[in-house]
């Protein structure tokens, strides 16, 4: 990562510590090194080499920041040094101080524009620190060397946050080509394809990762997405099969119910609402399932747990009223269709259901209104279901003129 270590060893050839420090250093004893070059610093204290091996040695000991300050010194001694800014910008940034690393790279950058090392380093420096700028120097160590994956990878990431995805892509790709290490950049690149609303190229990718779990699950996800339940089945069974989660069961459940196969869905829905009990959606669609399995009477216990858990909602008191009004639960079917009335603006379909509900427990004095009620919003809405409540009408006038 760093300079090589004879830089100027030239110049202390004919001092003792320096010399020793030198030999220490092709030796990798890195200790003695740093103990000599610290010898010499106190002898030579103006002068920038014993600082800068000193700071050399430090850092092959990864003790950093003892190695910063030697930097800054030989910077302080002697300002045009190109391999101390490289490097002090380099130990920076492995400190985690891409600001700080920026402006000793840039300068390293202005002598050596040509150079790789300070156009990439400079680069993740502005990366890291969100600054765009990161895209002009990958670039430039990209063209110093077109071989670099890292270089490429940083251009890719630069040009991706920029929201330059069309851009970005075929340099994820070179990256993953021109090193096997890079091949996971690629499922980085697919969750972008995601979140950018491309499902073709996000399962392109997905395909040649067959072997991971997680990477079935999400293609199997996108495979239903794009409305190929077939397809997702196998995908998703092997992930529920590898790892089986509430969410990769809600998927696989799903495209179960996609394929006309609600039995096998049942038992997956059934383990995800109990592996999450409070999730109000996972226990909607385990609800719309049994309804369309004409379990109403479970689908019925099923949305009361949904309408208790999130009482707010209107589309779980929907359908438990329709539930409970199949299976001739008027009573409590009035209830449910009372509280959509309480909620507020409710569909006219929820004034019908109920005027019928109170038809069929024969309180036609309550009915009457209910089924005027809904004829007063329906105009001519839902002409079957108006046509119904007339006929309603004058039969429960006649009831009631009876009595």
């Amino acid at each position: 990562m760093l300079r090589a270590i004879t830089l100027l060893a030239f110049w202390f050839w004919q001092q003792d510590p320096q010399q020793e420090g030198i030999k220490a250093l092709e030796a990798q004893n890195y200790t003695q090194a740093a103990e000599q070059f610290r010898k010499a610093t106190g002898q030579f204290p103006k002068e920038y080499p014993p600082h800068f091996h000193l700071a050399l040695a430090l850092s092959l000991l990864n003790q950093d920041s003892e190695a910063i300050d030697e930097y800054r010194k030989v910077l302080e001694l002697d300002p045009t040094i190109y391999e101390a800014q490289l490097n002090l910008g380099i130990l920076l940034l492995r400190q985690k101080r891409p600001a700080e690393a920026a402006l000793p790279l840039k300068s390293a950058v202005d002598k050596k524009p040509k150079e790789f090392r300070p156009n990439f380093f400079l680069g993740e420096a502005l990366f890291a620190s969100d600054d765009p700028a990161a895209a002009v120097a990958f670039q430039k160590a990209l063209e110093a060397d077109p071989k670099s994956a890292a270089a490429a990878a940083g251009l890719a990431r630069t040009l991706s946050k920029a929201g330059k995805l069309s851009e970005a892509a075929p340099l994820y790709h070179k990256a993953a080509e021109l090193d096997p290490a890079f091949q996971d950049l690629l499922l980085e690149l697919a969750d972008l394809h995601e979140k950018a609303q491309q499902p073709e190229e996000a399962i392109a990718i997905y395909r040649k990762f067959p072997q991971l779990p997680g990477v079935s699950e999400r293609m199997g996800a996108l495979l239903l997405v794009k409305g190929s339940p077939d397809e997702a089945v196998p995908l998703l069974e092997a992930a529920v099969k590898a790892s089986p989660t509430p969410a990769n069961q809600l998927a696989l459940a799903t495209a179960y119910i996609r394929t006309k196969e609600n039995a096998k869905a049942l038992p997956l829905l059934t383990a995800a609402v109990n592996a999450e009990p409070r999730n109000w959606q996972l226990i909607m669609t385990l609800g719309r399932l049994l309804r369309d399995m004409k379990q109403y009477p479970s689908a019925a216990n099923v949305f009361a747990r949904a309408s208790q858990l999130q009482p707010q909602q209107k589309e779980s008191w929907s359908e438990l009223g329709g539930m409970l009004f199949v299976a001739e639960n008027y009573p409590q079917a009035l209830a449910a269709f009372d509280k959509l009335i309480e909620l507020g603006e409710p569909s006219t379909g929820v004034y019908y259901f109920r005027a019928i509900t109170l038809d069929h427990m024969h309180q036609y004095k309550l009915a009457l209104p209910a089924y005027e009620k809904f004829l007063s919003l329906s105009q001519n809405k839902s002409p079957e279901e108006e046509f119904k409540s007339r006929q309603r009408i004058k039969v429960i006038q006649k009831e009631i003129a009876k009595h």
